[in-house]
């Protein structure tokens, strides 16, 4: 058999490689990940000259009715939030001075609860409440939301606090019924403190009194997730809401907020109100 023939591809490959290695090539990075889209939510805007200021403050609840708030309020205020998740209460105190920015704000909707009362475990994962330990216990949930609610007085708007959101049966990492603890102990701020209240916790309870609890066989295993029924606004086994509960919430949220915003300019004075 004759092998001469293929000695200079053999030279050729043996040069090559040992070109490469005289310069040291290495093999090209791999393509990095293409980044995430930002939540449109999370997106800061500009303000529309003349209206007054609105921010909310809250976390993924209060994303999933940001966009919907500021279109029922186009034209009628600036509505902002921080380009984050705002997560617990203590996060909250960490944070508040850089979500405030310089101002001013006219009104400040905002709400804690739902970080504060899950279960972590010591890796920061959620996990079942007798596996974990609870971010905030209500004692220290009360103090971190007194402190906070003082120092967003002290920005001048005015105050709407709105209640933590239900936590349904099989959610990981929460305990069904503890948003009922937290809410009684923020009550009991706010009254403290005289901000009015937002009660979002009870619609949602009421909307969803219909829908009996769903049984644990019906849980699917992650990613998936379990489908609401319908006419149901909050999803099952999840904190989160469907597309139509986020919109009931902002109809609430916008409600509150009018109440508190200056009257349009050029509108008619109430009798007897201050100039």
């Amino acid at each position: 058999m004759k092998i001469f023939p293929f000695f200079p591809i053999l030279l050729t490959v043996v040069f090559t490689a040992s070109a490469a290695s005289a310069q040291n090539l290495e093999p090209a990075p791999a393509a990095k990940p293409s980044p995430k889209p930002q939540n449109p939510a999370l997106v800061r805007i500009n303000d529309e000259p003349g209206l007054p200021r609105v921010l909310l403050i809250g976390d993924s609840i209060s994303m999933g009715y940001t966009l919907p708030v500021r279109e029922k309020l186009k034209g009628r205020a600036n509505v902002h939030r921080p380009p984050e998740n705002c997560g617990d209460t203590a996060r909250g105190l960490t944070h508040l001075n850089q979500w405030l920015g310089t101002g001013p704000w006219d009104v400040i909707h905002f709400n804690f609860g739902l970080h504060d009362l899950k279960y972590l475990d010591d890796k920061g994962n959620y996990v079942a409440p007798e596996q974990g330990k609870q971010v905030a216990p209500p004692e220290v949930y009360r103090q971190r939301l007194r402190d906070l609610t003082q120092r967003l007085k002290a920005a001048g708007a005015k105050l709407i606090f709105a209640t933590t959101t239900p936590v349904p049966p099989g959610t990981l990492g929460r305990k069904a019924g503890d948003e009922k603890i937290y809410n009684r102990v923020a009550r009991e701020v706010m009254q403290e403190l005289d901000v009015p209240i937002d009660d979002l916790c009870t619609w949602v309870a009421i909307n969803q009194e219909k829908f009996p609890p769903r049984p644990a066989s019906e849980l699917p295993k992650p990613p998936l997730r379990a489908k609401p029924r319908p006419e149901e606004i909050q999803l099952p086994f999840n904190v989160h809401f469907t597309p139509a509960g986020y919109d009931q919430l902002a109809a609430l949220v916008v409600a509150s907020i009018e109440t508190a915003l200056p009257p349009p300019a050029g509108s008619p004075r109430k009798p007897g109100s201050t100039p």
